[in-house]
């Protein structure tokens, strides 16, 4: 998969007969929307604001670190946000399941419980997302986040944000299998707003935010006993894993923290072992917030994790206060 993803961030020649794919993929997406639009297909409308944060592309765009930014700040500001989930990864005995920081991620999947551990606020997944909305406001919610869901038109929705990595951008700009696009460029108008990590060198027809993912403290994996990013708990050389939708990222932010590292690169939502974590040379082993809800189990103590936060641009918060506001008037 990622000479695959390196391929449609460079556009390379040999994606070329692809193409036709990519325009039927893009069609029949087109006619999904439109189905729904018309109300030939369903769509199940919240009784509360339901706020959707989702991507337009294939991999890692920092989308999870935002929601979790957004559900503290809904919280600060006295509502009682809920996050719902399709739970990729996991497989479930019974839906809709409620995630607390003890599920297991081959039930909830990565992202869910992770999302639980760092907000503390209610979880439910669900493939069926409108069945895990609805548990969670039976559970008092008055508002919802969606961890990704741009896609499932079958949830209404009363705002859209779509979250794209700045550096990579769009890549080439067209649809599966041709390049990284669940949905074509056009979709994007139709959006309330884009939200880029990092400075994105783009013209969007939407209202354009940003924000930046910060590296927050180290956390020892064994017992989540936390340090300052600034007093490393560790010496030398670490083995870094990153089995997430964007490796590189995460090992550019050890980089700049001057970690020396030798980069494990792994499959976005790995399933991990105990094999991952063993190394000849003893020496630590560092991992993002993501893999470390898989990892836990049978973690060493040479095991540690980078937490990371996101920062969204001021201007951000002001919009969605505005919007706020004008759905509680409705």
């Amino acid at each position: 998969m990622s000479r695959l993803q390196d391929a449609w961030y460079r556009d390379a020649a040999w994606l070329m007969p692809l193409r036709p794919l990519a325009g039927l993929y893009a069609s029949a997406m087109g006619a999904r929307r439109r189905a729904y639009q018309r109300g030939t297909k369903t769509v199940w409308e919240p009784p509360v604001p339901l706020i959707v944060i989702g991507n337009l592309s294939v991999g890692g765009t920092g989308k999870s670190p935002l929601v979790a930014w957004m559900a503290r700040w809904l919280t600060e500001r006295g509502w009682r946000p809920g996050i719902v989930s399709r739970g990729y990864g996991g497989h479930a005995r019974r839906y809709p399941l409620y995630v607390t920081p003890e599920t297991s991620p081959a039930e909830a999947g990565d992202e869910p419980v992770m999302l639980a551990a760092q907000t503390g606020l209610p979880v439910a997944v669900d493939p069926d997302r409108p069945r895990a909305a609805r548990k969670l406001v039976a559970a008092g919610c008055d508002i919802l986040l969606s961890d990704d869901g741009l896609q499932h038109l079958a949830m209404g929705r009363d705002i859209e944000l779509v979250v794209v990595d700045g550096a990579r951008g769009f890549g080439n700009g067209r649809c599966l299998p041709a390049g990284p696009l669940r949905e074509p460029l056009s979709r994007l108008e139709d959006v309330d707003a884009v939200i880029s990590n990092g400075p994105l060198q783009q013209d969007l027809p939407v209202p354009h935010y940003s924000m930046h993912l910060a590296p927050s403290r180290w956390r020892h994996l064994i017992d989540d006993v936390c340090y300052p990013i600034e007093g490393r708990p560790f010496n030398g050389r670490v083995h870094a894993l990153a089995g997430i939708g964007h490796p590189s990222r995460f090992f550019e932010t050890l980089a700049g923290l001057n970690v020396e590292f030798d980069p494990c690169p792994l499959a976005d939502h790995h399933r991990f072992d105990a094999a991952d974590l063993q190394f000849s040379d003893n020496r630590p082993v560092v991992m993002t917030a993501k893999d470390a809800v898989k990892c836990r189990p049978f973690a060493h103590e040479r095991c540690w994790v980078l937490d990371v936060e996101a920062h969204p641009d001021p201007a951000l918060m002001t919009w969605l206060e505005g919007r706020l506001a004008a759905l509680t008037e409705r």
